[in-house]
């Protein structure tokens, strides 16, 4: 367990650490000052418990930083130490986010009992519940498709698997993705939700959604594309990591510029999918996109790419495209552009329009891989662990060393 102690008083310090520290599972860091450092703490250490010893003045001051720190880093659990134990103080505490409020200058047996509260919450809780996992698309070049392809599979996700699915549009400027599977017009934005950041809560991110099915949200990108400036990254962090503790699968539709809000969207990705077609403008960009991602510090596992609307026989063969990019593909997308068309153009999800088509069938099979494996059995994730380890490689399909592949889908 990773806990951190603030405190302005060194004195203090030191005794809060003889306090925790009486369990050798622990992992302990001590910090001079005051709220002000819970940002930094929380940002580069990560860890389980902060433990903020506050001043009378401090406390009834401001508990901005508090909130902030419940909104970005859900998962630490702050415990305040306050000299003033008024109803006010309490009251206001809890609705920051603090878990518990106790006296200071605090006794060992009241700490330690906190302790063992929260520990044993955190523990039934990492085995009760798995995170979400973040899926990011990005395309290579502008008509990739790489927006049908989030949106649908997030439709698949929610209603074939079963998985309580977000779609975050994070292409500010051009952002249409609500449109691709729904034909209701969202009632608030990214941009909207980031002014009242402070508020949010599931409750909050919940009722911002454009509720395409029960359990399938999308949070729309903001009509003028002069409200993206109100969106920054500190806002991505603040949703994402929210919703990973709400939502099973988040999916982000990624534009293709590279900017600060894009690039913490793909921080958050356990899998990005840069989206591309077999022409050469677009294996040129993409070359020039994976470079940017593998300078970004993305492992070889992180990076998924997709073929769309892949036919065989081609003037440019699968073969040379990975060798070009230096690296496999690990799903190509049928080309059937007749049916895709007609999908984006009613809003209607393609496996709901026309179940059979060839591309419905492949993003139904995606689907399945992503969530509980190709056969059922193993989990794709399994099956990625196992290669990281050394064990079996992951098996690719759709591509040349896949199943049969039909071709794919526009945008």
């Amino acid at each position: 367990m990773r806990i951190s102690i603030i405190s302005h008083n060194t004195k203090n310090l030191d005794e809060l650490r003889r306090f925790v520290e009486t369990d050798s599972s622990r992992d302990v860091k001590v910090f001079t000052g005051g709220a002000e450092m819970l940002a930094p703490v929380a940002d580069q250490l990560r860890p389980d418990i902060i433990i903020l010893e506050s001043a009378t003045d401090e406390a009834l001051a401001d508990f901005s930083p508090l909130a902030q720190l419940n909104l970005r880093h859900p998962d630490i659990t702050l415990i305040l130490l306050s000299s003033s134990q008024t109803p006010e103080v309490l009251l206001r505490a809890m609705r920051a986010g603090v878990r518990e409020v106790l006296p200071s200058p605090v006794g060992r047996d009241a700490l330690h009992l906190a302790l063992v509260r929260v520990e044993e919450k955190r523990n039934l809780q990492n085995t009760s519940r798995q995170k979400g996992k973040v899926f990011a698309f990005i395309p290579c070049k502008g008509g990739s498709g790489s927006t049908f392809l989030s949106t649908n599979l997030a439709y698949n996700l929610a209603s074939q698997e079963g998985k309580n699915v977000i779609l975050i549009d994070v292409n500010l400027q051009f952002g249409d993705a609500s449109l691709f599977i729904s034909d209701h017009k969202p009632t608030t934005n990214l941009a909207e939700v980031a002014r009242q950041i402070m508020r949010m809560d599931a409750s909050f991110l919940a009722s911002s959604l454009l509720n395409v099915l029960p359990n399938l949200g999308i949070l729309s990108a903001p009509e003028d594309p002069v409200q993206a400036m109100e969106v920054s990254p500190s806002h991505i962090d603040t949703l994402v990591n929210l919703a990973r503790n709400h939502y099973d699968v988040i999916i982000l539709d990624v534009g293709r510029a590279l900017d600060p809000v894009s690039i913490k969207a793909l921080d958050h990705a356990d899998v990005v999918f840069p989206v591309l077609q077999i022409t050469l403008p677009f294996i040129r960009d993409a070359r020039r996109l994976l470079d940017v991602l593998r300078s970004l510090g993305y492992s070889q596992e992180k990076i998924k790419l997709l073929v769309n609307r892949y036919e065989k026989g081609g003037d440019i063969r699968l073969e040379d495209v990975e060798r070009t990019l230096g690296m496999t593909v690990y799903k190509t997308i049928p080309n059937s552009f007749k049916a895709v068309a007609t999908s984006v153009n009613q809003g209607i999800p393609i496996s709901k329009l026309s179940p059979n088509n060839p591309v419905a069938r492949t993003l139904q099979e995606l689907g399945r891989e992503l969530v509980q494996g190709g056969n059922g059995e193993t989990s794709w994730w399994g099956n990625l662990l196992q290669h990281i380890q050394g064990g079996i490689p992951p098996v690719r399909s759709g591509g040349a060393l896949g199943p049969t592949s039909a071709p794919q889908t526009p945008e």
